[in-house]
């Protein structure tokens, strides 16, 4: 199995909801046992939820779609009481720059391919001088 991290696919506006730290769950049919920092893939077609775009500020076709926008952890995976299951999230982290994936996204989790032109956003690193010789 390959160490490259996962994305998750989601509507909009939900992942702008989930990088702002107000959507701390994401409800699905099925439970995970992924648990990490994942990608946040904002799907190409947008919710119609109304009122969560209401909580956004934003409407419908004015936040980005079809990209990767940041990172969130997937911290535990609890059944929800309706049949379904709510993944439980933290710490989310938006990229400065939104990445387009060559391959195809999935429904649920997939794993990302970049362009090589593209550079990769490597979230979990932290930048540390470089020790003198």
């Amino acid at each position: 199995m390959s160490d490259a991290m996962r994305a998750i696919s989601i509507k909009q506006p939900y992942v702008e909801l989930i990088l702002r730290g107000r959507k701390v769950a994401e409800y699905r049919s099925v439970v995970t046992h992924i648990r990490g920092r994942v990608y946040l893939y904002a799907s190409k077609n947008p919710a119609g939820d109304h009122e969560a775009w209401e909580d956004a500020g934003a409407r419908p076709g004015s936040l980005p779609t079809g990209v990767i926008l940041g990172t969130v952890e997937i911290v535990n995976c609890e059944p929800d009481g309706d049949g379904g299951y709510a993944y439980v999230l933290a710490n989310p982290q938006r990229l400065e720059k939104p990445l387009r994936a060559v391959n195809h996204p999935q429904p649920c989790f997939w794993i990302p391919k970049f362009a090589q032109e593209q550079p990769v956003a490597q979230p979990e690193c932290e930048s540390s001088p470089v020790p003198a010789l």
